[in-house]
């Protein structure tokens, strides 16, 4: 089968879906998939709305039916359906009424394998049932934890004789390699809708699959443990916040920071009392390049950081500082260009007394943090992911932000963010 882009309009408001659409279709893609969001929200006036405005492209209607599904499969073929979606987890009654209905209304049927443990298997028996196309589908969920389609392809090509679709996270960098492990149905869709320029991002998808050559891609990509730096540079701490439900943001932590100055690494935890600065400095000793020191000062109003500190920590390349407690020396700091985040400014230090400790859990802002958590600090504040989640957390921020990108465009066309996401009709009744 010669290769197929398939951009997945896995959005909620129907408009907003049908003008990427006609940007998608000005990059190249072939075929226009109803995602099961927009399904899910909009319903079937969405497939037929698709159907009216692509007459030549095929649309895919990804129902993800896992019961009924002769009747699932005529109600979608009938709005213009040229492909529904079935998952490979129903029923073989299920899967094999879906092709009954699909040859009796002129479709055909896809079979999605997700959450299907023994695919290879699975993809032999749907091939018996006369399902047109297998599709190995990585969820958003599972993307967010490094989940890939590469590793679910092997040994599929050789399972089965239909073609073979392929979906999670793909980009214009990844997308030979899933065309080279089997796939011929190169399913795409935040690297495409969440693009600033649909058209052009969607024509790099194609230009990829066609010469089978990398496109290189700045955005829409998935990060590992050992490139959450790379990651978490991309973003904000409000898109951070966003990532965790709004959670990991401290409160009363304010930037003293110039316009544009960031930080992002590891927390090394510091505990002390209202004023002395003796463990807070001895801290600089103790940090690896890259560290952020965290400082609970209990709140206090005098000082245990300033000037001093800030260069100790410049010549050994510590990210920044935050400090539930005061800092001083703040014109010299900015000057310095040295990220110190804290509650208070003040003119008065203490003394040094050593109390407290170094690497301990504290609590800093109203946070819990814990030495090798990472901190992330901007002009809006500091937020904390914990180390145990920050894989997760970084690819859902970098979502955040890509999405953000794309209302942004939608506005500047002359939307309003009210408009454009439809708030009127989300609204909860009652």
């Amino acid at each position: 089968m010669k290769p197929v882009l398939q951009v997945a309009l896995d959005l909620v408001h129907g408009d907003r879906a049908i003008e990427i659409a006609r940007d998608a279709v000005k990059g190249g893609v072939d075929w226009i998939e109803a995602g099961t969001p927009l399904i899910k929200s909009e319903g079937m006036e969405i497939v037929r709305l698709l159907k009216k405005t692509f007459p030549t492209h095929t649309i895919v209607a990804d129902m993800k039916t896992i019961d009924v599904g002769g009747a699932e499969v005529e109600m979608a073929a009938k709005s213009g359906a040229d492909v529904v979606v079935i998952l490979g987890i129903s029923s073989d009654p299920t899967i094999t009424e879906a092709v009954l209905s699909a040859r009796q209304y002129g479709s055909k049927v896809m079979v999605d394998l997700f959450n299907v443990r023994d695919k290879a298997a699975r993809a032999k028996e749907i091939e018996k049932m006369g399902a047109d196309y297998i599709c190995i589908h990585v969820g958003v969920d599972e993307q967010m934890v490094g989940g890939t389609p590469l590793s679910e392809l092997k040994g599929l090509v050789d399972a089965v004789g239909i073609p073979i679709a392929a979906a999670g996270g793909i980009n214009s960098e990844t997308a030979p390699d899933v065309l080279r492990a089997g796939a011929s149905i190169i399913i795409v869709g935040g690297a495409i809708i969440k693009a600033k320029d649909v058209a052009k991002a969607a024509r790099n998808v194609k230009k990829a699959i066609t010469s089978r050559k990398k496109v290189r891609s700045e955005l829409f990509k998935k990060y590992s443990e050992k490139d959450l730096f790379i990651a978490f540079s991309k973003v904000s701490s409000p898109n951070v916040a966003d990532a965790q439900h709004k959670k990991g943001a401290m409160k009363g932590i304010h930037p003293r920071i110039a316009h544009g100055v960031k930080m992002v690494g590891k927390a090394l935890t510091v505990h002390t009392i209202n004023g002395d600065w003796a463990k807070p400095v001895e801290a600089i000793d103790r940090a690896k390049p890259g560290d952020v020191i965290v400082i609970d000062a209990c709140g206090g109003d005098i000082a245990v950081w300033g000037e001093l500190a800030s260069w100790s920590c410049k010549t050994k390349r510590v990210a920044g500082v935050v400090i539930d407690g005061a800092a001083r020396d703040i014109d010299s700091i900015i000057e310095l260009g040295f990220p110190c985040f804290s509650r208070h400014i003040a003119s008065n230090a203490g003394e040094p007394k050593g109390y407290g400790g170094i690497g301990h859990e504290i609590v800093c802002g109203g946070i819990t943090v814990m030495s090798g958590d990472w901190i992330i600090g901007d002009e809006s504040g500091v937020v904390v992911v914990s180390q145990e989640s920050a894989v997760e957390v970084a690819n859902r921020a970098l979502d955040v932000l890509e999405r953000e990108n794309r209302l942004r465009e939608e506005i500047k066309k002359g939307g309003t963010l009210s408009s454009v996401m439809k708030l009127e009709k989300w609204e909860k009744v009652g």
